[in-house]
């Protein structure tokens, strides 16, 4: 079943003085799986079969593991401000700080050096036109950072006879990663601006569910088996794109 043919629906159950919202999708999968992103949203995935009740029921019992991953996203809050892309302002490549030096001058171009990003502008030196050359720059080291990550996690989890996934980057409002139903990961732009050892997290937990399509425990022994202490990592990663 296609993302597009998933049915959506806001609901919400309450648990003591608590109300937890919840958004629903009904898909053609045999388990449920309950998930709390970080911006501290809850979704429920559920087969087509599912009765509401029973969804229910089981948000309920999960309520307690539910509010500790939300409170544990707050701790992030308040997130990095809106960047303006202006000199002096930081920006984040591989989890290290970088300050814009923004000029004119004969061809676009971004280099690192020194602590600091150069950005050159053919034309006025604009915050749009500092930010358009920026993203370009993030989108093209993460073809190349991307790739390696899938190679370096592929040897430690893939099989000598399957292949090895295809990767796709896209900018995403609400995860780091996924995995399609045909085997891509996708990993989202942003996580350029993260430690290596975070962009390899992501990429393992998304190899991982090749093999474990849900967050069990099977899931979560073979992510431990491959990353021990993941943890840290994911705490790492969220700590450091607040």
């Amino acid at each position: 079943m296609t993302e597009a043919s998933i049915h959506n629906n806001q609901r919400s159950v309450v648990y003591g003085r608590k109300t937890i919202s919840f958004s629903l999708l009904y898909s053609d999968r045999k388990t449920m799986e309950i998930a709390v992103l970080p911006d501290t949203a809850v979704v429920v995935k559920a087969p087509l079969s599912s009765d509401l009740a029973c969804i229910e029921e089981k948000i309920i019992k999960r309520a307690r593991w539910i509010l500790r991953q939300q409170n544990y996203f707050r701790q992030f809050d308040p997130r990095t401000p809106q960047r303006c892309y202006v000199n002096g302002e930081t920006h984040l490549y591989l989890g290290k700080q970088y300050r814009l030096k923004i000029n004119t001058g004969v061809e676009n171009s971004v280099k690192l050096s020194r602590g600091f990003f150069h950005i050159t502008c053919r034309t006025e030196a604009t915050p749009a036109a500092a930010k358009k050359l920026l993203t370009a720059w993030y989108l093209e080291k993460a073809r190349i950072q991307f790739a390696e990550s899938l190679g370096r996690c592929w040897q430690k989890l893939g099989s000598r006879d399957a292949c090895q996934p295809k990767l796709s980057i896209r900018r995403m409002q609400r995860r780091w990663g996924s995995l399609s139903d045909l085997g891509t990961v996708t990993l989202n732009t942003d996580l350029i601006r993260a430690p290596k050892e975070c962009i390899d997290y992501v990429v393992t937990h998304e190899l991982c569910h090749l093999q474990h399509r849900d967050h069990g425990p099977e899931f979560y022994k073979l992510l431990e088996s491959v990353i021990p202490g993941w943890e840290k990592i994911k705490q790492k990663l969220e700590l450091t794109m607040r």
